[in-house]
C-alpha cells in the first residue's frame, strides 16, 4: 500500500531511455570483481548464480592459469585445479558438486615448463601474447569436497573450452585431435605444424566422456562452444583459415542448422547466449586491432549488431548470469592495464529496444510444481506463497532490483504452472516499464564563492531537485529562514524578504524554521518551511539561486542536505545548493554579521532584516545524474474462449515493497537498512490473487464456470514508488493512451492490497465506481460471512486508481493500517491466514460472477475524490493528477471529478496545469502549495495547456470539510 505521505510522490515517473549510447545505456554499477594475481578472466556462473568459476595467474610458483571458485555471497575464493600445469576454460555442473576444466597437470614435463617460463620472465624478456594449444590439455571433472579429478578426454591433442549442457548430461568442447589422428594433406600438415588452431573443431560428448561426436568440419579455428539456456543450440566462433577474421555462429546440438550471425569482417569471438535465447553477446575488434569491445546480435542474425562497451583496450569473454540481469566479462580497463573480471547490472529492456526485439522473454521462468497445493483457496497455500515472497532472497522486493526479479519470476512460475496464457510483452509473462530510480552526483560539480572553489560533498552539495548546468556569477543576500507566510486566523504573517531585493541574486537562507516558537506558530509556518517551498518562492522572486545552510543552532547529523530522491522527477528551475556552516559564516561575515547571533534572534520568532553581502559573488556548475532502471509487471490470462480474446476482468495486487527501506519507510532508528519483508504489504494480496487464479482455473476445468469474459491476473510492480507498473499498463494497454477509457477491453478491476491483518472488519473500497457492487457484495458474502465495511471512495492510494481514472469500475479489499506498516516488522507469522482465506474466497466469488456476466458493470464518475485530500489542504478543486506523468513541466491531470469546481470551470482530463492563482506550476509540489494558498469560495484563475494551446479559466475552490 502506497504511503501517500506527500502528494508529490504520486507524480511518480517512468521515462523512455534517453541516455546517449554509451556504456550506461546497457550497463550500470560497473565494478571490478577480481583483483589478485597477474591477471584473471573467463568467469562463468553456477546455475543458481551464487558462484563464479574463473581462471587466474596468482601463484608465484606457477606462471600459468589455475582455476578458482568464488562464492559471490561471501567473496571466498578457493583453487579447484591441481595447482601445477596449465589450466583453462572451467564450468560448474548444474548440481553444483562438480566442476569441469582443461588441464595439462598429467604432462610429465608440466613442472619443468613452469620453471622454464618463470626463468624467462625473470630474465626481463616479454613474450608476444599467443595462446598455447598444448597437446597435453585434457578435460577433467573435479568432484568438489574431494581430491578426485576424473579425466574425461584422453585423445592426443588440445581438448579444452568445455561447457556442460543445462541438464549436465553433455559437454561441448573444442579440439584439434583429428590433426594428430588423421592423414592430412601436405598443405594442411604444414599449416597445422605452424598453427595448432588451424584444425580446431567443435565436439560434443556425454559428461562421462563417452559418445564423442564431431559437429564442425571446416578449416580454421572453431572454438568456444556454449549451450543456450534451453539446451537446444550451441554458439561458437569460427575463424577464417588464415586466422585474420572470425565470425559468430550457432547450430543445433547435433551440428545441424549451422547459422552465421555476424558479417563484420573483424575478429569477432567469445559469443554467449542471453538466458532468453533471443540474443547473444560477443567481443570484436571492429574498432581497432587491439581494441576489443562487446557487441550484441540477435539469435537469428537478422538485426544490425549493437555496441555495448566503449572503453579503449580489451573487453571480452562476456557472460550473462542465469537470470540475465548481470554481465561479467574480462577487461584490461584496470589502473595497471592488466586483465581482470568486471561485473555490471544488465539492462535487458534497453538491449531489446536497441536490437528491435520488443519486450522481455521468459528467461528463467519454469512452471511451478503445484501438485501439493489445493484447487480450493487454502490456508496452507497462502502460507506457502507468502513465505516465498517474504524470503530473505527477495530482499524486500524493491522495484528494479534482483529481489523484484525473483519475486516476479516466482509469481510468473505459479501462473505458468496453472496453465494460464502469458499476457505480457511479446508472448511473455512480463511487462517491463522504465523508471528513474534515483539520483547521484555527476563528475562536473563546481561551486565558486568569492573567487574560491569549494569541494562538493564536503563543503556543499546540490539538492536532488536543483536545476543543473552552468550558473553565472551573482551577488548574495541573506534572507533569514527564507519563509514568507501570510497571516491566518490568529497567526500574523511572517516575511523574511521585507525590503530585500533578491532579483538575479543568490539567496542564502537557513534550513527548517525558527526553533523556539510556540506550537501554533510552528504549525502555521510548517507548510512554508520545506526546502521545495523555499526554492519555489526564491524562483518566483526572480532569484538566481538558493543557498541553504543548517546554521550553528541546528541539531543535525549532517550539515549538508542529503541527495534524496523521490519518484516525481519534479525539478526546480533555479539551482538549489546546500552549503556548510563554514561557507555561510564566511558569507555573512563579509557583511559584518555573525551567523550564530542571527540564528539566535531568528529562533525566538523575531524577524531579522535581510541584507546583501558586499563584494561577494557565487557561481556554480551543477551535475546531477538520474539512475534509470526497469521494473516489470507479471501478466497472465485465463481465456473464456481459446480461439479469441474477450473483454477481460482484471484482478491484481502489487508485488513490490520497500527493499531495505527506500522512500516511505517508517522503520525505527534501530531498524534502519533491515529488510522490509512486506508480508501484509503486499505479499498477502499477491498470495490471494494466486489462490483466486488457481480456484478459477479449476472451476473452468470442471465445467463449473461458463465464462463470457477473460480474466487477466496481474502482479504490479512500482506501486510503492507511485503506482508505476499499473499506471504504465493502463496507459499502454490496447492503445489506451489515445483514449480516456479502458472499456470495453477491461470491464472491471479487482484489487487486493494488504488483506493479511483482518481484525474487526475488512474494508471494501470503490463502491462509488459502479452501482453493480452493492448487491453483488451482499450476494457473494452470504456464504462466507465476512465483517465488511464499505467505502464509496474510488480514488485510492493503490493500483485501483490507475484503472478508475481510465473509466473502469473498481473494487479493492483492505484490512487496514497497523503499527508494523512499512517497517521490517511486517512479517509472515503476524498474518491472519484464515482471514486472508475468507477475503480471497469473497473476491474469488465476485470475480466468478463478473467472469460469467454477459454485460459489463456500469461505470460511475465520483463527484468528489475524497481520498485525495491532504492534511492542511482545505481547498478542493476536484482534479486528479496523472500518477505516471513523468517529467512533464506542470501537472498533468488524469481526470476531473464530475461536478467538481475544475470540471465546472472547463478543465478536462489530459490538461496540464501550468499556473494556479498567479503561481507558476512546474510540478506537483508547486500545485499542492498553490492549492493550499487558495481561499474557499473566492474565484481565481487556473491556466492549462491542452493540445499545444494555453487556456485560462476561472475556478472557485470548494471546501473539503
Amino acid at each position: 500500500m502506497k504511503a501517500w505521505l506527500f502528494p508529490m510522490i504520486l507524480a511518480a515517473a517512468w521515462s523512455a531511455l534517453a541516455s546517449p549510447l554509451g556504456e550506461e545505456t546497457l550497463l550500470s554499477k560497473t565494478r571490478q570483481l577480481t583483483f589478485e594475481g597477474r591477471r584473471a578472466g573467463e568467469g562463468y556462473f553456477s546455475v543458481d548464480g551464487k558462484q563464479l568459476i574463473f581462471q587466474s595467474e596468482r601463484d608465484p610458483e606457477n606462471p600459468f592459469y589455475q582455476i578458482f571458485l568464488m562464492d559471490l555471497e561471501t567473496g571466498d575464493v578457493e583453487r579447484v585445479s591441481p595447482g601445477h600445469g596449465k589450466t583453462t576454460c572451467a564450468w560448474i555442473h548444474p548440481d553444483n558438486q562438480q566442476v569441469l576444466f582443461a588441464s595439462t597437470h598429467l604432462d610429465p614435463e608440466a613442472k619443468a615448463k613452469q620453471k622454464q617460463e618463470l626463468d624467462f620472465r625473470a630474465s626481463g624478456k616479454q613474450r608476444r601474447y599467443s595462446w598455447d594449444y598444448d597437446e597435453h590439455y585434457d578435460l577433467f571433472i573435479r568432484q568438489l569436497g574431494t581430491d578426485r579429478y576424473d579425466r574425461v578426454s584422453t585423445a592426443r591433442g588440445y581438448d579444452a573450452e568445455g561447457s556442460f549442457s543445462p541438464d549436465g548430461e553433455w559437454i561441448a568442447f573444442a579440439s584439434n585431435r583429428h590433426g594428430y589422428a588423421e592423414q592430412l594433406s601436405a598443405e594442411d600438415a604444414e599449416t597445422f605444424e605452424r598453427d595448432k588452431s588451424y584444425l580446431m573443431e567443435i565436439y560434443i560428448m556425454r559428461a562421462d566422456g563417452s559418445g564423442v561426436r564431431r559437429l564442425t568440419h571446416t578449416l580454421g579455428y572453431d572454438g568456444g562452444p556454449f549451450f543456450s539456456a534451453d539446451g537446444k543450440r550451441i554458439c561458437w566462433r569460427r575463424f577464417a583459415p588464415d586466422g585474420a577474421t572470425a565470425e559468430i555462429y550457432t547450430m543445433n546440438t547435433d551440428g545441424s542448422d549451422q547459422r552465421r550471425l555476424t558479417k563484420l569482417g573483424a575478429m569477432s569471438w567469445a559469443p554467449y547466449f542471453h538466458p532468453s535465447g533471443d540474443y547473444l553477446i560477443f567481443a570484436t575488434n571492429l574498432h581497432g586491432f587491439s581494441n576489443f569491445e562487446l557487441y550484441l546480435v540477435d539469435s537469428q542474425g537478422q538485426k544490425e549488431p549493437v555496441r555495448v562497451t566503449h572503453t579503449e583496450g580489451f573487453d571480452g569473454l562476456p557472460v550473462f548470469s542465469p537470470d540475465g540481469q548481470t554481465l561479467t566479462w574480462t577487461s584490461n580497463r584496470t589502473s595497471n592495464k592488466t586483465s581482470q573480471i568486471y561485473t555490471a547490472s544488465w539492462n535487458d529492456g534497453a538491449a531489446r529496444e536497441l536490437l528491435g526485439l520488443g519486450g522481455a522473454g521468459d528467461a528463467g521462468v519454469a512452471a511451478a510444481d503445484l501438485s501439493d497445493t489445493s484447487a480450493a483457496i487454502d490456508v496452507d497455500d497462502l502460507k506457502t506463497h507468502v513465505a516465498e515472497l517474504t524470503a530473505e532472497a527477495m530482499a524486500g522486493r524493491l522495484t528494479g532490483t534482483e529481489g523484484e526479479r525473483l519475486a516476479t519470476a516466482y509469481v510468473a512460475s505459479v501462473l505458468k504452472g496453472l496453465g494460464l496464457e502469458p499476457a505480457g510483452d511479446n508472448g511473455s509473462y512480463f511487462q517491463e516499464f522504465p523508471f528513474v530510480a534515483g539520483v547521484s552526483l555527476g563528475d562536473d560539480n563546481r561551486l565558486d564563492v568569492g573567487g574560491r572553489d569549494h569541494e562538493v560533498e564536503r563543503d556543499w552539495r546540490p539538492l536532488a531537485f536543483s536545476k543543473t548546468g552552468e550558473v553565472e556569477g551573482a551577488g548574495v543576500v541573506f534572507a533569514g529562514y527564507g519563509i514568507q507566510a501570510p497571516a491566518r486566523g490568529e497567526q500574523d504573517e511572517y516575511d523574511s524578504f521585507v525590503h530585500l531585493p533578491v532579483k538575479d541574486k543568490w539567496i542564502l537562507a537557513l534550513r527548517y524554521m525558527p526553533a523556539d516558537i510556540e506550537d501554533a506558530r510552528r504549525q502555521h509556518l510548517n507548510r512554508y518551511a520545506s526546502l521545495r517551498f523555499k526554492a519555489m518562492l526564491a524562483r518566483d522572486k526572480g532569484a538566481r539561486g538558493l543557498l541553504i545552510a543548517s546554521g550553528p543552532n541546528a541539531q543535525v547529523k549532517d550539515e549538508l542536505v542529503k541527495l534524496s530522491f523521490d519518484a516525481s522527477l519534479a525539478g526546480a528551475s533555479i539551482p538549489v545548493v546546500s552549503v556548510s556552516n563554514r561557507i555561510a559564516e564566511e558569507l555573512v561575515r563579509a557583511a559584518g554579521k555573525d551567523l550564530a547571533e542571527l540564528q539566535n534572534t531568528l529562533d525566538t520568532g523575531e524577524l531579522v532584516m535581510g541584507f546583501e553581502m558586499p563584494d561577494v559573488e557565487v557561481s556554480a556548475h551543477i551535475d546531477i545524474q538520474q539512475e534509470r532502471k526497469t521494473g516489470r509487471n507479471v501478466l497472465a490470462r485465463l481465456s473464456a474462449d481459446d480461439s479469441a480474446v474477450a473483454p477481460a476482468l482484471a484482478i491484481g495486487a502489487h508485488v513490490d515493497h520497500l527493499g531495505r527501506g527506500s522512500g516511505g519507510s517508517l522503520a525505527r532508528e534501530n531498524e534502519k537498512d533491515q529488510i522490509h519483508h512486506g508480508a501484509d504489504d503486499n505479499a498477502s494480496g499477491v498470495a490471494g490473487m494466486l489462490e483466486i487464479a488457481q480456484y478459477l482455473v479449476d472451476q473452468k476445468a470442471r465445467g463449473k464456470l461458463d465464462m463470457n469474459h477473460d480474466v487477466l491476473f496481474a502482479a504490479w510492480s512500482g506501486e510503492e514508488l507511485g503506482l508505476l507498473g499499473s499506471a504504465y499498463f493502463a496507459e499502454h494497454f490496447g492503445g489506451a493512451k489515445s483514449r480516456a477509457s479502458l472499456q470495453p477491453d477491461i470491464v472491471a478491476y479487482l484489487n487486493m492490497d494488504m488483506i493479511g491483518r483482518l481484525d474487526q472488519s475488512v474494508v471494501i473500497q470503490g463502491l462509488g465506481s459502479s452501482p453493480y457492487w452493492a448487491g453483488e457484495i451482499e450476494r457473494r458474502n452470504a456464504p462466507i460471512g465476512l465483517p465488511i465495511v464499505t467505502q464509496k471512495d474510488s480514488f485510492l492510494p493503490t493500483d485501483a486508481t490507475s484503472f478508475y481514472v481510465k473509466g473502469v469500475p473498481i473494487l479493492s479489499a483492505f484490512t487496514g493500517a497497523h503499527s508494523d506498516y512499512h517497517t521490517p516488522r511486517d512479517t509472515a507469522e503476524k498474518l491472519n491466514y484464515q482471514g486472508m482465506k475468507d477475503i480471497a474466497r469473497f473476491m474469488a466469488l465476485i470475480a466468478r460472477g463478473l467472469a460469467k456476466a454477459e454485460a459489463a458493470p456500469e461505470y460511475l464518475e465520483m463527484s468528489k475524490p475524497e481520498n485525495t485530500a491532504r492534511a492542511g489542504m482545505r481547498a478542493y478543486l476536484g482534479t486528479v493528477p496523472d500518477y505516471a506523468q513523468g517529467d512533464v513541466v506542470g501537472v498533468k491531470l488524469s481526470g476531473v471529478a464530475k461536478n467538481g469546481p475544475a470540471e465546472k470551470a472547463g478543465v478536462r482530463g489530459g490538461d496540464i496545469v501550468i499556473e494556479l492563482a498567479g503561481k507558476k506550476v512546474e510540478n506537483i509540489y508547486d500545485y499542492t502549495y498553490a492549492i493550499e494558498a487558495l481561499k474557499i469560495g473566492e474565484s481565481t484563475t487556473i491556466t492549462v495547456k491542452r493540445g499545444g494551446k494555453t487556456h485560462q479559466y476561472k475556478v472557485t475552490p470548494a471546501s473539503r470539510d
